[in-house]
């Protein structure tokens, strides 16, 4: 077997060899590709009832249309709906798997987790190469099964392009293989432009760390090249000093396509970003108190958040037990756990002063980091690390391994947990399987008016709007005409009721995951800097919006904290020559489908209203 090149890095950002790790035991050998098929097919069984699913949110919004333009018209611009100028890498990937087998939400969910699946592979690798298989094996169960990496894994939006890439990122870097780092780094940034701050965090670590040692060996010149001592010698400067400096600049040569792909953009466009993008993902997060109270919350979803705490809590006590003078040796050395440390701080840091959403997917190229700091942290290693006579702790190990495979396997236990079951606090429903959930009421709710009212006005907010207005998202077999409005909060209901002759029927839906439970919703100032920095609101339950809009509920479906309601306006519908439809509960869709002669989405013309949607991030 090969051995990997020793680290090129600088002293202070090199990180020692650990060598291969040797295969235990009876270990059966595995073909090359083999783990990562393994790995692959896992998840695809896992996520198996999810990949017909009907596109969510931000994919129904931006980067669906965005690969089907590149699908259909060849143009990496998108054509149907205002670009952000997003690198393009990940749509490609998916409109390139369009092409070679069919455009179907099915497709596209495969497609994701092939890169779900490198990027798993990527960090069991390098879980391997700094610790051993055992905390590898552990830390990849951990990671797959977290509830924002799972859902996310087969979610067509750019944070698992980022997550892949940035895995074989760190583990070259890890390895010190620079160029295979620089490249990934920049297939990661082509994939989200976020994942810049990854070898941002290289360079700087080295730049800081040249410096350091600099200052350090200014003192030793200086007393060689004292004048009463003739037997020193005055060291000269040798023209390879400079390399740690062309090494850490090197790094910033992954931003580079990125930069070009900006440079196509702005001569397509002749802008870079839309002036909503930047508002809404710049600007408005430069404001004195967001800034910190965003790094709480960027440190909670990379450290805290879906019981992630339940592993890193009980990792940073043993940690600081390890510093005593007779603890244990970490089993990742301390030089690599600084350089997680940084990549995580860049992130929390970077991700405090831009970014409007406070969205935890933003934090995944970082979490599997978290995951593998806790779960090396806790395995229990020997004192004597360096001796060879393994039958001197060999009988007492058993006990602390079984304790520690315990605790690992009730991390993951808590992780399905919070994937599956409704969070008591508010969250971004894709932070978990709540976005299924909300998915699977508006197909139902989508087959309820077509089925009833193909040819009335729909008020509703975004993203249903897209919903009905576009087949190929997956809830309707033809457009339906929409009257938009931002959501259902009170001031927007007012403003719609004051138009009721704009529209026929209201499909209302929670445009936020709010549970009533909710702790922290009875303290007033966290809902005011919720309204205030995150966008919440609250929206009005259905039986409100109903009376207010002087209509009747025809259909109404709750689950798991998220909820749906169609309201029928009697008076507008039979005044239109439209007859009440004879309520029946929603079931299998008919097998003819109306059609609307001029389908459309139009925009509630009220006073003082804006573009309810958020540019997807």
């Amino acid at each position: 077997m090969e051995r990997e090149p020793q680290s090129a890095l600088p002293p202070s950002a090199q990180v020692r060899p650990t060598g291969e790790v040797a295969a235990s035991p009876g270990t059966l050998w595995l073909p090359p590709g083999f783990d990562f098929a393994l790995i692959f097919c896992a998840i695809f069984i896992l996520h198996a009832p999810l990949l017909r699913l009907p596109y969510f949110s931000d994919e129904a919004g931006y980067f669906v249309p965005a690969a089907r333009d590149i699908l259909l018209h060849g143009t990496l611009i998108p054509q149907t709906t205002l670009s952000n100028a997003h690198p393009p890498l990940v749509m490609l990937w998916v409109a390139m798997w369009w092409k070679l087998s069919n455009f179907a939400p099915a497709v596209t969910r495969t497609a994701m987790l092939l890169l779900a699946a490198f990027g798993l592979l990527g960090f069991y690798r390098l879980a391997e190469r700094v610790a051993n298989r055992q905390v590898a094996l552990a830390a990849l169960g951990l990671t797959a099964l977290h509830p924002v990496i799972f859902a996310q894994s087969s979610l067509l939006q750019l944070d698992i392009g980022a997550f892949a890439f940035t895995a074989w990122a760190v583990y070259f870097y890890i390895t010190g293989r620079r160029l295979g780092s620089i490249g990934f780094s920049a297939l990661a940034t082509l994939s989200k432009e976020t994942a810049f701050i990854t070898p941002l965090a290289f360079f700087l670590w080295e730049i800081v760390g040249y410096l350091r040692d600099r200052a350090a060996l200014q003192p030793q010149q200086a007393n060689k090249g004292l004048v009463g001592d003739p037997g020193a010698k005055q060291e000269p400067s040798p023209h390879h000093a400079q390399l740690p400096v062309a090494a850490a600049f090197a790094q910033l040569l992954a931003g580079v396509p990125l930069l070009a792909w900006y440079a196509y953009h702005y001569r397509q466009t002749s802008r870079v970003f839309n002036a909503e993008y930047l508002s809404y993902n710049v600007w408005s997060a430069f404001q004195p108190l967001r800034i910190p109270l965003t790094g709480l919350m960027r440190l909670w979803d990379a450290a805290g958040c879906m019981n992630l705490f339940l592993l890193t809590i009980p990792a940073l006590i043993v940690w600081r037990l390890r510093l005593a003078p007779d603890g244990r040796g970490p089993v990742i050395e301390r030089r690599v756990q600084a350089i997680f440390c940084v990549l995580i701080a860049a992130y929390v840091l970077a991700l405090s002063f831009v970014g409007g959403a406070e969205l935890a997917r933003y934090m995944i190229p970082v979490i599997p980091l978290a995951i593998i700091l806790g779960v090396a942290e806790l395995y229990p290693n020997p004192r004597n690390q360096g001796t060879h006579d393994q039958g001197a702790y060999q009988r007492p190990w058993r006990r602390p391994i079984s304790l520690w495979r315990a605790w690992c396997a009730a991390c993951a236990a808590a992780f399905v947990l919070a994937l599956v079951m409704s969070a008591p606090w508010r969250i971004a429903p894709e932070d978990n399987l709540t976005y299924a959930r909300f998915v699977r009421l508006h197909v139902q709710a989508a087959a309820y008016l077509e089925r009833h009212y193909a040819h009335d006005r729909i008020l509703t907010a975004w993203p249903a709007s897209d919903e009905l207005n576009r087949p190929f998202l997956g809830y309707v077999s033809s457009p339906l005409a929409v009257v938009r409005i931002t959501n259902f909060t009170a001031p927007e209901v007012f403003k719609a009721a004051q138009q009721r002759q704009a529209f026929d029927v209201a499909f209302v839906f929670s445009t936020k995951y709010d549970p009533a439970a909710n702790p922290l919703g009875h303290l007033a100032w966290w809902n005011r800097m919720e309204e205030r920095f995150f966008d919440h609101h609250h929206d009005l339950s259905p039986a409100i919006v109903a009376a207010l809009l002087h209509g009747r509920i025809v259909w109404e479906q709750s689950s798991g904290g998220e909820w749906a309601a169609i309201i029928e306006l009697d008076e507008i519908r039979n005044a239109s020559g439209h007859p009440p439809p004879e309520w029946t509960p929603v079931c299998e869709r008919s097998g003819i489908s109306a059609r609307t002669s001029q389908p459309s989405t139009s925009r509630l013309q009220c006073s003082g209203s804006k573009d309810d949607r958020k540019p997807a991030g």
